[in-house]
């Protein structure tokens, strides 16, 4: 039995590692089920995928906050860590098809506040072709700024609570850029 209890210990020491490094397949693109934002940790919320005219794929989304939610008000309005993971399904998206959607994504956020500046920026810090698989990350620091990485490079920072909420309002507002995405990242 002495040579058992050792046993028992390091097996649950090694399940606890495991549980840190899970993943959920959504749309056959894996996601961390937890990832650290602001040496915070936040919890895959839920995901899905972006489609165009009900049959053209462009990339799957995934939304990370603190405390699973189904509150879209909630996650837009909260001055917490949170993120959004966003991974490219398809050759057809490029730069300027994804910064072209950004801004009319902006034009019809529900909330918070972005400048022509804000989507200037986007436009610079993106201004790299796109490819299949690429990842893009928004990440919000409480109180700070929105960091955008791509393929894991941070690439530039975008300050304040309002364009957070308005850059989530893009996926998660009144008039989201698709309603069954936002549903899915919402854990509808």
């Amino acid at each position: 039995m002495k040579i058992f209890k050792p046993f028992l210990i390091a097996m649950m020491i090694a399940s606890s590692h495991t549980s840190e490094a899970q993943t959920k397949e959504i749309e056959d693109v894996p996601f961390p089920t937890t990832m650290t934002i602001n040496n915070q940790n936040t919890v895959l919320n839920g995901g899905g995928l972006r489609e165009k005219y009900s049959f053209l794929d462009l990339y799957v989304g995934a939304l990370y906050v603190k405390a699973n939610t189904n509150d879209a008000d909630k996650v837009i309005m909260a001055d917490e860590e949170m993120g959004i993971r966003i991974v490219i399904v398809s050759s057809m998206v490029t730069r300027e098809n994804f910064t072209e959607a950004l801004e009319d994504g902006f034009k019809n956020s529900t909330a918070g506040k972005s400048s022509p500046e804000d989507v200037a920026n986007f436009k610079k810090y993106l201004s790299d072709e796109f490819v299949k698989g690429d990842e893009i990350l928004l990440n919000y620091h409480a109180g700070d700024a929105v960091y955008l990485y791509k393929n894991g490079k941070e690439r530039g920072k975008f300050s304040g609570l309002p364009f957070k909420q308005a850059l989530f309002g893009i996926w998660l507002g009144g008039n989201p850029a698709d309603d069954s995405l936002k549903e899915d990242m919402l854990g509808l």
